[in-house]
C-alpha cells in the first residue's frame, strides 16, 4: 500500500478536523472537540501559527495525520510536542502510524530539536504498545493540569 506524506496546508483543516473527531469518538470523549473551524485554520495558519502537521494520502484521500507544534523545556530546550497521531480505523495495522511517526521524528531531529514528546492515555494499549517500539520514556510520576477557560 502506497502512502504520500506532505506537510499540511490550509485547503486540508476540514478533513484533517474530521480525523480529530474520530480520535475523540475512539478516545470515548467525541464532546470534548469544542475547536471552530476558524480557529483551527487561524491556529495552523494565520499570521502567527501554534501547530503543524504532515497529512499521509492513499489515493488523494487523508488518512493519517502527526498534529504538532513547539514546546520549550527550561531543562531540555526547544522539543517538539506531538499533539496527535492518528490514522483512520480502516488504515491502521498498515504501516501508516510508522510512517507518519518516523517522519515526524526525522524532522525534529533535523530541526534540531533536543527531543520529542507526547501524552497516551493509560487504557490505550494499542497506542502504548506501539510508543514503546521506540524505546519512549513513559513519565508516571507527572500529573497533567489545565484550567479551561
Amino acid at each position: 500500500m502506497e502512502f504520500n506524506i506532505r506537510r499540511a496546508v490550509k485547503a486540508d483543516c476540514p478533513r484533517l478536523m474530521e480525523l480529530v473527531r474520530e480520535l475523540a469518538l475512539y478516545e470515548k470523549a467525541p464532546e470534548e472537540v469544542t475547536v471552530s473551524m476558524a480557529e483551527f485554520e487561524e491556529a495552523g495558519f494565520g499570521e502567527h501559527p501554534v501547530w503543524w502537521a504532515f497529512v499521509a494520502e492513499h489515493e488523494g484521500i487523508i488518512v493519517g495525520i502527526s498534529l504538532y507544534y513547539i514546546r520549550y523545556s527550561t531543562w531540555k530546550g526547544r522539543r517538539l510536542y506531538l499533539e496527535d497521531i492518528i490514522v483512520t480505523e480502516e488504515m491502521r495495522g498498515k504501516g501508516l502510524g510508522k510512517l507518519l511517526m518516523d517522519h515526524t521524528i526525522k524532522y525534529a531531529k533535523e530541526a534540531g530539536f533536543s527531543g520529542m514528546m507526547w501524552q497516551v492515555l493509560d487504557w490505550n494499549e494499542p497506542a502504548i504498545n506501539f510508543y514503546k517500539k521506540y524505546n519512549s520514556n513513559f513519565d508516571e510520576g507527572w500529573v497533567n493540569v489545565s484550567i479551561n477557560f
